[in-house]
């Protein structure tokens, strides 16, 4: 057999959920292996990071870093426009009805990652290899990775972050489940005449959400789901055109926009598994769950997965073992379908104009803009996570 290197746990994917994986483990004592190259496409995609992510952040030393680019979420709120004859007026769920400054902070991917994989990179106990895995070998008491470029690893813990079309999930043997959407995601940095005052919009129309999220000085990003067509016409408009686009989408909420950095654009799908972990791998991020970017969940849901793997394996001689799987599968289940489930829900309804969605969806509002304690229910289930630093 080939020369191998050995480590306790080996990481596939440096994104932002595999850096965080690899941080957090290695602030518990494991010797890590980080394999992928960590960066991120300058897209203008954001993240919104909930209170419970950003103190995850925060212990592991980033916070001071990312103060500087961050914008604080200070209140979140969501506008019906689908035209239905059970709109609602406009709901708004603000922190301080929770006691705290804000829900979260909004950041660049871009700089995120760039401040994770800086910190990787002065960690002792990570190891990073920028090649890609292309082998993967489930073993009794390791699993075998190998690809050009480096030595083959045998980890007795591998953890998949690959992403959608992840390896390491059909290495584990991990049935998934996906399905597309009519629906494309234009992603935008914008710069407005207005103050967005710390608050985040989200218009639900009927292609689906158009949402601006507040970023540092006077500029937002944008995340408008379309239809396909609609969505291939406005991504072909030159900036000024799709700013004007983008103005009358959000009703001049922030007054005259300009395309202040990258624009993107991204087909929009989900996916689930039937477990989390098999055969000495587990699953985080979106090699575990996709969703539309509804509700600032996505990357908040893969760093409560990396929380959940670290505690999992806490104290346990062999990371990899039956019993750890088995306690990070349990710990998962309930949050990721939960709200996968939700945000599907929710985009679904906004595809049709059936009268009984429209009045679900319309009853639902109505209930949050008038019921205090179910509004601050909703917002401690959507911050939930809060767990995440531990």
């Amino acid at each position: 057999m080939t020369n191998q290197q050995h480590c306790d746990i080996a990481i596939v994917g440096a994104g932002a959920v595999g850096l965080a994986a690899a941080l957090s483990l290695a602030a518990a004592g494991r010797q890590v292996v980080l394999f992928g190259q960590a960066s991120a496409p300058r897209d203008g995609r954001t993240v919104a990071l909930l209170d419970g992510s950003w103190r995850l952040l925060e212990a592991l030393g980033l916070t001071e870093t990312l103060d500087a680019v961050a914008a604080p979420l200070a209140v979140m709120r969501m506008v019906d426009d689908t035209g239905s004859l059970f709109r609602q007026p406009p709901v708004e769920f603000k922190a301080a009805e929770l006691g705290l400054p804000a829900f979260g902070w909004n950041i660049e991917n871009t700089a995120l990652v760039e401040a994770m994989a800086a910190k990787a990179v002065a960690e002792p106990r990570i190891r990073m290899i920028p090649q890609a895995v292309t082998e993967i070998t489930a073993g009794v008491d390791s699993v075998r990775l190998a690809g050009d470029g480096f030595t083959p690893v045998a980890a007795r813990l591998v953890v998949g972050a690959d992403g959608r079309k992840s390896r390491v999930r059909e290495a584990a043997g991990i049935t998934a489940r996906d399905w597309s959407y009519p629906q494309v995601a234009l992603t935008a940095i914008l710069s407005h005449r207005r103050e967005h005052q710390d608050a985040s919009t989200e218009f639900h129309t009927r292609s689906g959400p158009c949402t601006l999220v507040p970023m540092s000085g006077r500029r937002s990003s944008l995340v408008w789901l379309l239809e396909p067509g609609e969505a291939e016409r406005i991504a072909g408009l030159d900036d000024a055109a799709f700013a004007r686009e983008v103005e009358r989408r959000t009703h001049s909420i922030l007054g005259a926009l300009t395309v202040a950095g990258p624009r993107g654009r991204v087909p929009m799908g989900g996916l689930s598994v039937d477990r989390f972990g098999a055969a000495r791998m587990a699953l985080i991020g979106e090699a575990a769950h996709v969703f539309p970017p509804i509700g600032a969940q996505g990357l908040n849901l893969g760093l409560r997965d990396v929380a959940a793997l670290r505690d999992a394996v806490a104290g346990a001689d062999d990371p990899g073992a039956d019993a750890a799987l088995a306690a990070y599968d349990r710990s998962r289940q309930a949050d990721v379908r939960l709200r996968t489930g939700a945000v599907d829900a929710l985009n679904r309804t906004l595809l049709t104009d059936l009268l009984p969605a429209d009045l679900m969806r319309g009853a639902g509002l109505l209930a949050l803009s008038r019921i205090a304690p179910l509004r601050r229910l909703v917002m401690r289930q959507g911050l939930a996570g809060g767990t995440a630093a531990g």
